[in-house]
């Protein structure tokens, strides 16, 4: 039987990471459905349940390698993008703990200063104006 699905699925593109998120879709549409008691809502999320079934099956058994790869390019890029704003504001947050973050009043250029210094000038790297601020 292992032979028969290997043989089945050679040529054929598989499982990526845009498949995998798509199951994970599925999986909260499930379960979102489970609790529902509307029954527009209900009839909604059944179709596209069923319609995230089909993508992922037609996804999956494909056998045009090179689009499905350029597909999952796509959605990589866009979860590189999501990630790395969400990183950004983690790291922001971390920084706050020891770093005051002000602004420019110019050129918005965002300044770190550290913590329990009193009031100090501070001057832009970037345009050279000074303000003082209290860190």
């Amino acid at each position: 039987m292992k032979e028969k699905f290997a043989k089945f699925m050679a040529g054929r593109y598989g499982t990526d990471r845009l498949n995998m998120f798509l199951v994970i879709v599925l999986l909260v549409c499930a379960v979102l459905n489970l609790f529902v008691r509307n029954g527009y809502f209900s009839v909604v999320l059944t179709s596209w349940e069923f319609l995230l079934i089909i993508l992922i099956y037609i996804r999956m058994f494909s056998r045009n390698i090179s689009k499905r790869y350029a597909e999952n390019q796509k959605y990589l890029a866009i979860e590189n993008k999501v990630r790395h704003f969400f990183g950004q504001k983690k790291y922001i947050q971390q920084q706050r703990k020891e770093f005051h973050i002000y602004s420019c009043t110019q050129c918005k250029q965002k300044i770190r200063i550290p913590r329990g210094k009193g009031k100090v000038s501070i001057r832009c790297p970037k345009c050279g104006n000074e303000f003082i601020k209290k860190s």
